[in-house]
């Protein structure tokens, strides 16, 4: 029903200046349904990544089910938990564990409860500090996980199934959003056309697998720019690609599913090179699911290149949902004088807020 999969580790310095009072944090990630841990020292080190997928649990209904979601977190966090401790050379003490660091939100509710009852459990029994972390906040901080020389300001593209937002980052910690989409989010549109053509899910790996079989010209699918910031809209483009089809039924899935990715990557690509452009930003950052596409990924990387900033693409596996990220946030977090109550609360629509 499920899969394990352990990432590499990542050596740098740590992220905040001087010493740091708080080492070694241990993430913990259940906000949909990955259930993930890992050990991460001085904010960069992964030391231990475990992930636990349920895409087979839910793609036989071709989507994430909340309540299978959340039972599957119940079920997998306990081990999941034991093998990142283990490969980090701890255990159910705690051994070696400055802090933890739990997804808050945003989230399924039910999914995010089982991570934060957890993480308040382990506070207590270890007596180490707690601290919440939004779960968008913790995908800015991917990148500084295997590249902590990126340079500020820099404009990151978090764009996931729940999620499409361009970020201003001017420091950890310190960021402000520049535009966000206004309905479906970029993974959402992913998912729910590669449903109508028969792809199944997940839509987006299917759709960038399947897509390099077709014409990405075949069809003229719309791009949606809506008003003069850096807005985006999918929702037209779904509609679009579903009335072809339906008027078209002979029509090659390869290459609707190219053509398809093709909108979609346009509108990402110019939204972020013009937002990078408007606050001389230093590079661009890939973050979230979708940030593992591979046109995506060669796109934003030739963009950069035209425009003499530095591209920023974290490795697929800190792409997806993960654990690592969180505890890299939740350093920065507690070592800045974060500390959540034990009466902190799941809140599975959390918002990202401009700190600057």
């Amino acid at each position: 029903m499920s899969t394990l999969a352990t990432t590499g580790a990542a050596t740098s310095a740590p992220i905040a200046n001087g010493p740091c009072p708080i080492r070694r944090v241990l993430g913990i990630e259940s906000s949909c349904d990955e259930t993930a841990a890992s050990v991460v020292d001085d904010g960069t080190t992964i030391i231990s990544s475990v992930v636990s997928s349920q895409i087979d649990l839910h793609a036989r209904y071709g989507g994430v089910v909340p309540e299978l979601a959340s039972r599957a977190h119940v079920e997998l966090l306990t081990p999941v938990l034991a093998d990142a401790l283990e490969q980090a050379g701890s255990d159910h003490t705690g051994r070696g564990i400055d802090g933890i660091a739990v997804t808050h939100g945003p989230g399924l509710i039910g999914s995010l409860l089982v991570g934060v009852a957890e993480a308040k459990a382990l506070s207590m029994a270890w007596g180490v500090p707690m601290v919440g972390v939004n779960h968008l906040e913790a995908h800015l901080f991917a990148s500084l996980l295997e590249q902590p020389e990126l340079g500020w300001p820099l404009v990151v593209l978090l764009v996931s199934g729940g999620h499409t937002l361009l970020i201003e980052v001017t420091a950890p910690g310190e960021y402000r959003i520049m535009g966000g989409t206004i309905d479906d989010a970029a993974g959402e549109a992913f998912d729910k056309v590669a449903r109508f053509i028969g792809l199944g899910y997940p839509g987006g790996p299917a759709i960038d697998a399947i897509s390099g079989q077709g014409d990405a010209k075949a069809f003229a699918f719309p791009r949606s720019m809506p008003g003069d910031g850096y807005d985006f809209s999918f929702s037209g483009l779904k509609t679009s690609v579903v009335n072809k089809v339906r008027k078209e039924p002979e029509a090659s899935t390869a290459d609707v599913a190219a053509s398809f990715q093709e909108a979609v990557v346009d509108v990402l690509v110019t939204r972020a090179r013009a937002a990078a452009a408007a606050v001389g930003a230093r590079a661009i950052c890939l973050a979230g699911g979708v940030a593992a596409n591979s046109l995506l990924r060669a796109r934003i990387e030739q963009a950069c290149a035209d425009d003499g900033i530095g591209a920023f693409l974290p490795s697929r596996a800190l792409c997806t949902d993960n654990a690592a990220m969180v505890a890299a946030a939740g350093h920065w977090r507690l070592n800045h004088g974060d500390r959540s109550p034990l009466t902190l609360a799941a809140d599975p629509n959390l918002r990202l807020v401009s700190t600057v």
